[in-house]
């Protein structure tokens, strides 16, 4: 039977696989089903004399039964059969130990029992199996709310994974937590927890996922320094305070979420030593610039997301994407960015997802970027870039409605060497053909002091012929009234 621990870290993999797509949330867990039918029967490998450690068969039944799962009373032996969700390991003495428990319908292949929401409770029979390795619950208080018991802390020193997902968990993480000091996974994504996270959580020192996202933790974050941690997610609660430079210290790091938080403050440097990080996820916070050079050096890096932190007047340098050719998600989106666009991008041959819209990006689009052939969705709407759009029609079709260039006033097309056929991404953009003749049309306007319009003059000179002509109507009929009033003055002399 797949340990839940190993299954967990299968999912570990999974969720770094799709780390490259910006729309890829993965916060959903699949736990590898068991095989082979329910038997009441002895597991593969094991001696037809062992029998469960009766205090652990009692605390076992105890547990099934505070989760709604009252029929296992009827089971004689909970190791000898093949029951999902439950996992055994004998010793020397014929005797099985209880080393996992997982309950919660996943999925109809993973055929854990399934928990009573509304009456479950979380019993502290699971005290009394001193062989338990790991915990899993599944959606199995959603609708009978309750704190994380602070008795889970009293587990025994082989404990090793903890994941209570979506369960609809309230109130504070408990701060004896901290004194499982084995513990390798602490998944507690989806709950209601509020608070801060606890200080105890630094000493879990052999932690490898640690997975607190989707809650409303508050606080700052604590400072972090796990040599074997390789997933942190604390994405979507409301930390605040700095990024913390004690990350750079976890070396063993594949991906850190931090996104979606209220983190203040500069990147740190000391993130660029993280040799082997596949995603940083920082977005959605109000972190200032710039963005420190250092991160150019993460060479394994696949995804990039910064969005959403307002670092205006902040540039990035043409080459600072040398160093990050593994990159195939890149988010710079909404940041106040200014200057020009990073040469340097078009390096990124595996790039398939770029966002740079909403940002003060002047210039032209750099025809470097017509290099980007796998890329899937490219946007760079809402600056102030002018100048030809460098994109072939071929990858134009291939992007189509995933490119948005739209939002730059002076941006354009050229219809006539490239072709309008098949493409749907140009709406609202110019002809380039047309700019230049507005450009020469002003340019006209600027050196003559008016376009030159019919009859050879220009505007402006019709103009002031026009008013020249009225001005001097003007001052005919003046010097009419005036020699009117002198020629009565001398009649009235005569």
């Amino acid at each position: 039977m797949a340990s839940v621990l190993s299954a967990l870290m299968m999912v570990v993999v999974v969720m770094l696989a799709g780390a490259g797509r910006w729309t890829c949330r993965c916060e959903f867990t699949v736990v590898v089903p068991d095989s082979g039918p329910l038997l009441d029967a002895p597991q593969p490998g094991f001696s037809d004399r062992a029998r469960t450690d009766p205090a652990e068969q009692r605390a076992v039944l105890d547990v099934m039964a505070a989760t709604g799962n009252g029929w296992a009373s009827g089971i004689a032996d909970v190791c000898r059969g093949r029951w999902h969700g439950i996992e055994c390991v004998p010793d020397r003495g014929d005797v099985y130990h209880v080393v996992s428990l997982s309950f919660g319908a996943l999925s109809d292949d993973t055929a854990f029992p399934a928990c009573d929401s509304a009456h479950a409770t979380f019993s502290p029979a699971v005290l009394a199996l001193p062989h338990l390795r790991s915990l899993f619950f599944y959606r199995c208080f959603s609708a009978n709310p309750q704190p994380i018991p602070a008795f889970l802390g009293r587990l025994g020193p082989a404990f090793r994974s903890l994941v209570l997902r979506q369960n609809g968990h309230v109130g504070p993480i408990p701060a004896e937590i901290g004194n499982l000091s084995a513990l390798r996974v602490l998944d507690l994504h989806g709950n209601h927890l509020t608070s801060a996270i606890p200080a105890t959580v630094q000493s879990l020192n052999h932690l490898q996922l640690l997975d607190l996202s989707y809650n409303r933790l508050a606080g700052q974050v604590p400072n972090i320094r796990f040599r074997h941690l390789s997933i942190l997610d604390l994405s979507h609660n409301a930390l605040q305070g700095p990024v913390p430079a004690s990350l750079g210290q976890c070396l063993s790091l594949l991906k850190i979420d931090l996104s979606q938080n209220r983190l203040a403050g500069t990147i740190p440097d000391a993130l660029g030593d993280l040799s082997d990080l596949i995603l940083l996820d920082l977005s959605h916070n109000v972190l200032s610039g710039p963005i420190p050079s250092a991160i150019g050096r993460l060479s394994t890096l696949r995804s990039l997301i910064l969005g959403d932190n307002r670092m205006q007047f902040s540039t990035v340098p043409g080459d600072f994407f040398t160093g990050l050719k593994a990159l195939t998600t890149l988010v710079l989106s909404g940041m106040g960015l200014e200057g020009s666009l990073p040469e340097s991008i078009g390096e990124l041959s595996q790039l398939r997802v770029l966002r740079l819209e909403s940002n003060g990006f002047t210039g032209v689009i750099p025809a470097s970027f017509r290099r980007l052939e796998k890329a899937s969705e490219l946007r760079v709407d809402g600056n102030r870039l002018v100048g030809p759009i460098p994109f072939g029609k071929q990858m134009m079709w291939r992007l189509g409605k995933k490119l948005r260039v739209g939002g730059n006033e002076g941006l354009c097309y050229d219809a006539k060497q490239e072709g309008l056929e098949g493409v749907v991404a140009l709406a609202g953009v110019a002809d380039c053909d047309s700019v230049r003749s507005r450009t020469t049309q002003h340019l006209s306007w600027k050196s003559s002091g008016g376009y030159v319009g019919p009859g050879g003059l220009t505007a402006n000179a019709t103009s002031s012929a026009a008013n020249s002509g009225r001005n001097c109507a003007g001052v005919r009929r003046s010097v009419h009234v005036l020699l009117v009033v002198l020629v009565f003055l001398q009649l009235a002399l005569l």
